[in-house]
């Protein structure tokens, strides 16, 4: 069952999610008696607690990166040779070409991350326009100029 409420993801809503909820507050209360870092730390997860799932991917994909780049570097346990070079040098020709696809993934997904931050950026700009449009509409003293960038000063009495 779905509160009306509900994520976007359609995801059961917690209890205890970052938002002003009275759970959330009583533990923040309670947190701050017992201990006022305790009390901070639960502030702090209301306030930016939605953002966690962001930081987590972020901190996953670099430490990815960093660990690739210490194996590539020699620092792995496992790139001890098997004795047989055929193989070896197979494996390591292998393992080469999965490094450069990774790379190329790693490089799609930060373009992708970019593309998505420039949708984001245009939304918001669209938005921000709408606004100034239906302010103009309404009490007619900023017009929107005709580049759509922002209102024009207003004439010098």
């Amino acid at each position: 069952m779905m509160t009306q409420s509900a994520h976007y993801t359609g995801r059961r809503q917690s209890w205890l999610r970052p938002a002003w909820t009275p759970a959330t507050i009583g533990l923040m209360v309670l947190g701050f008696i017992i201990a006022w870092p305790l009390g901070l730390a639960m502030l702090a997860y209301i306030i930016w607690g939605d953002r966690l799932d962001d930081v987590k991917h972020d901190f996953r994909r670099s430490f990815g990166r960093f660990k690739r780049e210490m194996d590539m570097k020699g620092f792995n346990t496992a790139d001890r040779g098997t004795g047989n070079v055929a193989f070896d040098e197979f494996r390591k020709a292998e393992i080469e070409r999965l490094e450069a696809e990774r790379r190329k993934l790693d490089e799609m997904v930060d373009e992708f991350d970019a593309h998505l931050r420039n949708l984001r950026r245009a939304k918001d700009q669209a938005e921000f326009d709408e606004f100034l449009k239906s302010r103009h509409n309404h009490n007619g003293d900023h017009p929107v100029s005709d580049n759509g960038t922002g209102p024009n000063p207003a004439p010098a009495t």
